[in-house]
Order: structure tokens, then C-alpha cells, then sequence
């Protein structure tokens, strides 16, 4: 029987629950049961989630927890994260105050350039085609004067565009390549507004024949570009046997930069405290991820995002990173958890919350890497998951407690907690 349907999105919500409930789930009850008391019971707050998106049928949540302790260029910071992974916030917690006793992160804003591009098919000649961008250039800038007049008084706007010509790796294939300042805005709708502009123009006064294939901004932005980093002396790292380990904490490091498989896990680690801190403030955790990556992709091998040193006895940390970030516009003001989470973090510009950001990320990486080349992963982050898996078997307090207590100083795993409590049931 076949569930597809039409005219799905002008069905009320409560509509749209019960064609989903009576085609898909096994206890229709049950089914809406759960979708409802997702609702928030503040009726106009249900409201401005419902209009996020298309057709809203509940909300999703994911915990929204506080990473305390930070000191990032001389100044405490408590950081929202939100994520649903157990041992991130935990983790960042604990390097957070490790490092506010050693000087703390500092971070620096190498870049904030922006890029959105006209891709366009032209089959003809290329001296043409350069001496018309060149002449209709001036006119370019000056068609987007009314969409970048606010821009232009905040400081930003379009920097520069150039004629790219990119047939070696496309037949016929040319693109404006347009580079963008927007302060304290993510600015993509700004950017599409502008390129599309420019597209119009750059085609309808030209006697060459160009075809306009799309005009869109780039999620890839190695000239955004920031560093977070730390320092101590040796010494002041470990406990014990301080330059052994700091040795082995680089040669971690090193296997990330000559292994793509090793590189992958690590920095996905370094994207559990990023990706909270951008959901959590309301920025595009898709867009950093994509252009995150293709950025360790960029000297033709995926490598580790971050590097360490140690010279003259002082161990060195960092972390370089591109990041596209807002503070204005979009969700940041809009939901009002990323507008309180903006407000805890006291109320930064783009850049200072790219700095916030990459932070999070280094701390994320150094409780990894520190634990990996130490007691191993497994130790600390089973033991922030052995509560997940013991809910999955009991809520009985008394069984919790015991199951607590067994594994307080044994391996966890799933089979093994399940088989545990399977014995004491029995």
C-alpha cells in the first residue's frame, strides 16, 4: 500500500501527526503520545519553534549543558554546549580548569574574509570575455550599492572580485570569485543577495554569450580563520614522568597528520566541543563541519587540525581553524536559548566568539589526547556512559545504585552491564 500523500504541508499540525501516526507507527497512542509531550506547554514559544522549519510535528531536544572554568585572553568564561554525547561537557570542564591555572587559551583572529562565487559556462574567447569583466567591474561593486549600504556603514561588504577561469578542470566553465567582509553577521543571505545581483548584471549587459549555471556563497573559508592556543612549561603537564608523556602526547599528534583514518577520529573530537558551542549560540553547525573539514583536506591529505611542540623545555598546543560565525541575525537572536547563551557568554562580537569556539575545540582535543595516551579513552568516557546504559535496563533506585556500585572499578561495556544485571534479576 503505498504512503505517499499530497498537499502533506497545508494539513494543520495535529493532522499532519495522525496521517503519520496511522501509516507508520505500530501503537498509534503511544505515537502521539511521545510527539506531544515534546511540545513546550508555553504556547507561543511552540510557536516560534514551529516556524523554524516545515512541517513541525514536535521538538527534538538535546541537553543544553555549561562548560565552566574557562580563561580565554584573560577573561572567565562559563560556556554553553549543546550536545548530546556524555563525557564532552564533562571533559571540556576538566581542561578548562586545568589550563586557567597555566595561563589559560589565548586566541587570535588571523582572518574574517568571506567568499561567495557566480558559476558560469562561457565557449568562446577568453580575451573577450576578460576585457568585458574588466570594464563592467567598477559596475559590478555599484549594483549591490542599496543591498551593501549597511554593511558599508557597520565596516564590511564586498572586498574584491575576480574572473576566474577554471576550464582545466570543467569545459567552459568560468566563476566570479567575490570576497566579503560581514562583521558581526554569518552573512549568507547577504552574500546570495549580492552574487545574484551581480549575476543579473555581469549577464544582461554583456553581448557575450555567458550562461548563468548559479550563484551562491562558499561554506569553504580558509581566509576565516582562527588560533586557539595553549602553553606551560613541560613539566607542569603531568604529574609524573612529565616529558615522557608530553613526547608521546606529539607522536599522537604526528599519527594524526601521516594516518587519514586516525586523522578523521581526531578531529571529530575536536568538532564535539566546536559543533556545541555553534548549535548552542544558534550558528550552522553543518556549514562549519563541511568547510572544517575540507580545510584539513587542503594540502591534499586529510590531517589532524591541530599541532604541538616542545622547545626549550615548553610545551606548545594549538589549533588553527576556519570558522564562518555570527552573532547577529538568523536564529542567534531568534531562539531565545541561543540569544541567553550569546548573553552567558557576554554578549562577544563574531570574532571574539570564533576564539570562544576554537577554544572549546583545542580543549575538546587535549582531554582526548591526554586520555588516549595515558589510561585510554575507554576508562573515563565508559564511565559518563555507564549511567546511559543502565537506564536502558532498569529505573529501579536500588538496582541503579548496585549497578553504580559494581562497575565503580571495573571495564564497562553494554554486553557486560546487561549481563550483570541479567544475573541479579535471575
Amino acid at each position: 500500500m503505498s504512503k505517499q500523500i499530497s498537499g502533506f504541508s497545508k494539513f494543520t499540525k495535529e493532522e499532519k501527526i495522525d496521517w503519520l501516526a496511522s501509516n507508520f507507527f505500530t501503537d498509534k497512542n503511544q505515537g502521539v503520545n511521545t510527539l506531544k509531550n515534546y511540545w513546550n506547554s508555553d504556547k507561543e514559544l511552540q510557536k516560534l519553534h514551529d516556524e523554524f522549519i516545515e512541517n513541525t510535528v514536535s521538538n527534538f531536544y538535546i541537553p543544553y549543558g555549561i562548560a565552566p572554568n574557562f580563561v580565554i585572553n584573560g577573561k572567565d568564561y562559563t560556556i554553553p554546549m549543546a550536545i548530546e554525547e556524555s563525557s564532552v561537557v564533562a571533559a571540556a570542564s576538566l581542561v578548562a580548569k586545568f589550563w586557567s591555572t597555566r595561563g589559560g587559551f589565548k586566541t587570535t583572529v588571523i582572518s574574517t574574509t568571506k567568499i561567495g562565487q557566480v558559476h558560469f559556462m562561457f565557449n568562446g574567447n577568453e580575451k573577450d570575455l576578460n576585457n568585458y569583466f574588466n570594464s563592467i567591474k567598477p559596475e559590478l561593486f555599484n549594483a549591490t550599492n542599496d543591498i551593501t549600504k549597511n554593511m558599508r556603514k557597520r565596516g564590511g561588504g564586498i572586498l574584491d572580485m575576480e574572473l576566474r577561469n577554471k576550464t582545466n578542470d570543467l569545459e567552459n566553465y568560468y566563476q566570479l570569485h567575490v570576497t566579503f567582509e560581514t562583521k558581526d553577521s554569518m552573512g549568507a543571505n547577504f552574500i546570495n543577495t549580492c552574487l545574484e545581483t551581480i549575476a543579473n548584471h555581469f549577464k544582461n549587459t554583456s553581448k557575450l554569450n555567458i550562461e548563468i549555471v548559479m550563484s551562491i556563497l562558499s561554506n569553504y573559508v580558509p581566509d576565516c580563520l582562527v588560533r586557539a592556543e595553549v602553553q606551560c612549561n613541560v613539566e607542569d603537564l603531568y604529574k609524573e614522568d612529565a616529558t615522557y608523556y608530553a613526547k608521546k602526547f606529539i607522536n599522537a599528534l604526528n599519527i594524526a597528520n601521516a594516518e587519514p583514518h586516525r586523522a578523521v577520529t581526531h578531529n571529530k573530537g575536536i568538532m564535539n566541543g566546536i559543533d556545541a558551542v555553534v548549535l548552542a549560540t544558534g550558528n550552522d553547525f553543518r556549514a562549519v563541519e563541511a568547510g572544517v573539514h575540507a580545510y584539513a583536506s587542503r594540502k591534499g591529505k586529510y590531517q589532524s587540525l591541530s599541532n604541538a611542540k616542545i622547545e626549550n623545555g615548553i610545551f606548545s598546543f594549538w589549533l588553527e581553524i576556519p570558522l564562518a560565525l555570527g552573532t547577529v541575525g538568523g536564529l542567534t537572536k531568534l531562539h531565545p536559548l541561543a540569544k541567553l547563551s550569546l548573553e552567558m557568554l557576554q554578549n562577544p562580537s563574531a570574532k571574539e566568539l570564533m576564539g570562544i569556539v576554537a577554544v572549546v575545540g583545542l580543549a575538546q582535543n587535549f582531554a582526548a589526547l591526554r586520555a588516549l595516551t595515558t589510561t585510554g579513552i575507554q576508562s573515563g568516557h565508559m564511565k559518563m556512559h555507564l549511567g546511559n546504559i543502565i537506564k536502558q535496563l532498569t529505573t529501579d533506585k536500588k538496582e541503579v545504585a548496585y549497578l553504580l556500585d559494581y562497575f565503580e572499578n571495573k571495564p564497562i561495556s553494554h554486553s557486560g552491564v546487561a549481563a550483570v544485571f541479567e544475573k541479579m534479576k535471575s
